[in-house]
This record gives structure tokens, C-alpha cells and sequence, in this order.
């Protein structure tokens, strides 16, 4: 559990306000990583609901050796992407949760781009 003031704590704070000037209705693209793996999400948060999910599946992890490296993320982006434009969504805002926009974040975001997401 985070403490309320560290670092991370507070750019998660920040993200989350600039998120909610910019959304417009539109869905957001959630990431959450820990040492292992990441994770993302496309959430609808006007309906309260997950549109998509993505995390390391049992068929991605047995094709990935390491669920927390840069490809990995890069897989996880790709698939949400996927899963995303499967139920209707094109554009999304990106909530990077706190962390740092490089390495695996950086590699998630990219791949959804890629994989036809606007952002």
C-alpha cells in the first residue's frame, strides 16, 4: 500500500486530475504494473464498467518467458488494442497510473497506438 505523500502517490493524484479535464466522455486506458507483469484496461467510467481487460493470460504466458520486460508490455498493448476496437472503442485517454511514462509503460502505449487506438 502506498503511503498518501510519497512520489508516486502524488503523480498519481496529478494524472488523475488532468484525466478528468481531458476525457470528454471518452474511455480510459488504465495501466498497472508490478515486477512480474502489467496490466491494462479500457474503462468506461461515465457507465462505471471494463470495456476490455488484458493481463498475462495463461496463452501469453506461455509464450513470453518474463511477464514483466518490455515485450511483454508490448504484447499486453497490442492485445488491448484488439480487445478495444472488438467492442467499439477507437479513442481513449491514457491513465498511466502514477507511474513514469517510459520502459514498459512507454512499450504499452506505443503497441495500442499501433494496434489502432488514439490517444
Amino acid at each position: 500500500m502506498l503511503k498518501p505523500n510519497t512520489l508516486q502517490e502524488r503523480r498519481k493524484q496529478r494524472v488523475r486530475a488532468q484525466i478528468a479535464k481531458k476525457a470528454g466522455g471518452r474511455a480510459r486506458l488504465s495501466v498497472h504494473r508490478t515486477n512480474l507483469h502489467i496490466y491494462a484496461q479500457i474503462i468506461d467510467d461515465a457507465g462505471g464498467r471494463t470495456l476490455a481487460a488484458s493481463s498475462l493470460e495463461k496463452e501469453l504466458r506461455e509464450q513470453l518467458k518474463h511477464g514483466g520486460n518490455v515485450e511483454a508490455a508490448k504484447r499486453i498493448g497490442a492485445l488491448i488494442a484488439e480487445r478495444a476496437k472488438a467492442a467499439g472503442v477507437t479513442e481513449v485517454v491514457f491513465d498511466r497510473g502514477g507511474y513514469l511514462y517510459h520502459g514498459r509503460v512507454k512499450a504499452l502505449a506505443e503497441a495500442a497506438r499501433e494496434g489502432g487506438l488514439s490517444f
